[in-house]
């Protein structure tokens, strides 16, 4: 028999927000491991806001739906609140009841921006990932590094001079000579030009770093620095030294980490650096004394894992070119991404 389209809606609902949403959804566990580490930074909001004056939106609620614009890669604050209008799995995951109003974008806005000032995310990223060394999902020997660049909000026209010689809006800077040294962006002054590599077009950019472990791929440290000099080789030794324990340990790299800062610096924080020899006219630093070892080679052949977490952060976390400007705020994108991306990668390694 036929069903009748009939336009009338109800009036009530009799089912539940939670019963609306699947029990075997990916986002149910993910909501576990957020809801655990936001439960343990309570005394760091706490401190962010005054005791006094009206009740802003709460912070857990907050970082519930920032969670959700990497996840889902929405590329603006109006159309992630615009979806937690209508979309129920939305509602539920940042624990909006059906009946409860939506915030206005630029409220949330500028809610979100208290959090930036803090330290909640690199409190937050530490939280989740205590909870998969709970679980036994990290190695606590044998690590991987590797870095990239992540374009700044920045056009090439605001790379003006530091002397205001050119009064100019920098638009007719073709067949000029440009370096850091001689000019500065003028939108993102923090911002360095930089290069992939040789015949590649240089552009304003930051310096993300990441350090994973080798067993499951998970991101244990992040590091964003500005483009100068060895940034990539200082970022690399410094998320060695925040490595928990003191026993030793390894690390694999690219050849771009074959030079004497990089292996000299893991050799006296007592790794080993597992760094691909780069023989094209010129020595390698890495010699028979570390090559000679079987785990040399499994460390070479584990160290691609890394691209991995470095591209889903540039094509899902929104890093290909973030839409923040300034080092302290960039660094905290970063490094919320990378928490997203465990809360991802521990879902998946976790049994149905």
């Amino acid at each position: 028999m036929r069903g009748r389209d009939k336009s009338q809606s109800g009036l009530f609902s009799y089912v539940s927000l939670e019963d609306r949403i699947p029990s075997g959804h990916p986002l149910r566990r993910i909501r576990k491991y957020v809801d655990a580490a936001l439960e343990s930074l309570c005394e760091e909001f706490e401190e962010l806001y005054s005791e006094k004056g009206r009740p802003s939106i709460a912070p857990e609620r907050l970082l519930r739906a920032l969670l959700l614009q990497v996840l889902y890669s929405i590329r603006s604050e109006r159309q992630l609140v615009e979806q937690l209008n209508y979309n129920l799995l939305f509602r539920w995951f940042v624990g909006l009841e059906l009946d409860d109003p939506v915030w206005n974008a630029t409220t949330f806005t500028k809610n979100r921006d208290r959090l930036l000032k803090g330290e909640v995310s690199f409190r937050l990223f530490e939280a989740v990932l205590s909870q998969a060394r709970g679980k036994r999902m990290l190695s606590k020997d044998h690590f991987t590094v590797d870095g990239t660049l992540i374009e700044a909000w920045a056009s090439q026209q605001s790379f003006q001079p530091k002397d205001d010689s050119d009064p100019g809006d920098g638009s007719q800077f073709h067949g000029q000579h440009r370096s850091n040294k001689t000019h500065q962006s003028k939108t993102d002054p923090e911002s360095r030009l930089a290069r992939k590599g040789a015949g590649k077009e240089a552009k304003l950019s930051y310096q993300g770093n990441v350090l994973i472990e080798n067993r499951n791929g998970l991101i244990v440290e992040t590091e964003l620095t500005i483009c100068e000099g060895n940034a990539e080789t200082d970022a690399g030794l410094q998320m060695l030294e925040r490595l928990p324990g003191s026993h030793r340990v390894t690390v694999g790299a690219d050849k771009a980490y074959d030079n004497t800062t990089f292996v000299e610096g893991c050799r006296e924080r007592e790794v080993t650096p597992h760094v691909m020899q780069s023989t094209k006219r010129r020595r390698s630093r890495i010699d028979k004394r570390t090559t000679r070892h079987a785990g040399y080679d499994q460390s070479v052949h584990a160290r691609p894992r890394v691209e991995g977490p470095i591209g889903w952060l540039k094509e899902y976390g929104m890093l290909r070119r973030p839409k923040f400007r300034g080092r302290a705020k960039l660094e905290w994108t970063f490094t919320f991404a990378a928490m997203v991306f465990n809360l991802v990668r521990m879902n998946n390694l976790e049994p149905a």
